[in-house]
């Protein structure tokens, strides 16, 4: 940032809408970060603690930086947001959220960033709402298919549904040690400030969980409609994704008919954190031209 820039917090970006969509009459809690003609919008993943910022913190500046307007909406049931049981398509109910939160700030047009439930629900809104959309940037999801290769559920899903079950350090230790290549740089703080996270709310944990028992199959499997997405889409991922594995990323790019896709060797399900400053000149690059 330069001198004359505010260093960018999580508190002082911190915003809330009320937003009608549908069945949809809830709060979002979502963070409104620079200025710009262009608004990019960040859809986070599903683990326990997660949010917007949680997820894209190392992603944010340099899209401020380039003049863009950032968007980070918390999905109902995670961090600020409020709580919901999800007896349908996650994937859906997302959308349903990204587009009641798009009216309410009067943003006609953006562009979308999905990180693995991010990517479904991104994917959920590109086929609901073609003419709203920009360029999209899919990281570990964006369709609910199986994999041709590897057992389903994968090692990092059920990871993720013991740590809903377990709240505990231990089991946060385990996920994360499977969620990124090398965990070496992950410190006993940063473990600490997501348990604390995850724990400070205990109904969404709870509410996973219900969602999970009522419909363990969340994310829709959407490879049927991809070529109706037209959008220049980047799909992104990581050779060791543990979570979400390569061969969904070779199906995305099979059925979406202007995507390209990056791989990064060395790298797990968090492609945007793990390999962040490749990954910000990458998107920059994709969204400016």
């Amino acid at each position: 940032m330069t001198a004359t820039t505010p260093v960018l917090t999580v508190a002082s970006t911190s915003k809330f809408a009320r937003i009608t969509e549908g069945d949809l009459d809830l709060q979002l809690h979502y963070n409104d970060v620079g200025q710009g003609a262009e608004t990019v919008v960040m859809l986070h993943g599903s683990g326990p603690g997660a949010s917007g910022w949680a997820n894209f913190n190392r992603n944010i500046e340099p899209l401020v930086e380039a003049g863009y307007r950032v968007i980070l909406m918390d999905c109902p049931g995670w961090s600020k947001s409020d709580p919901i049981v999800c007896s349908g398509s996650r994937s859906d109910l997302n959308a349903r959220a990204l587009k009641g939160l798009l009216d309410v700030l009067g943003l006609e047009r953006v562009h979308i960033l999905g990180n693995s439930m991010g990517g479904h629900s991104t994917v959920a809104f590109a086929l609901e709402n073609p003419e709203r959309i920009g360029k999209l940037v899919l990281m570990g999801g964006g369709t609910g298919g199986p994999s041709a290769f590897v057992p389903q559920p994968t090692e990092g899903i059920k990871l993720i549904g013991a740590l809903y079950r377990e709240p505990t350090i231990e089991n946060l230790k385990k996920m994360m040690n499977v969620f990124v290549f090398d965990a070496s740089s992950m410190t006993d703080e940063l473990f600490q400030t997501r348990l604390d996270n995850i724990l400070a709310r205990r109904d969404h944990l709870e509410n996973f969980v219900k969602s999970s028992a009522l419909n363990p199959k969340q994310f829709p499997d959407f490879s049927h409609r991809l070529h109706e997405i037209t959008a220049q889409t980047l799909l992104v991922w990581g050779r060791e994704d543990r979570f979400v594995p390569m061969d969904t990323g070779l199906r995305l790019l099979a059925g979406l008919p202007r995507a390209q896709l990056h791989v990064f060797n060395r790298c797990g399900h968090w492609a945007q954190w793990e390999h962040a400053e490749t990954f910000n000149r990458m998107v920059l690059d994709f969204l400016s031209h």
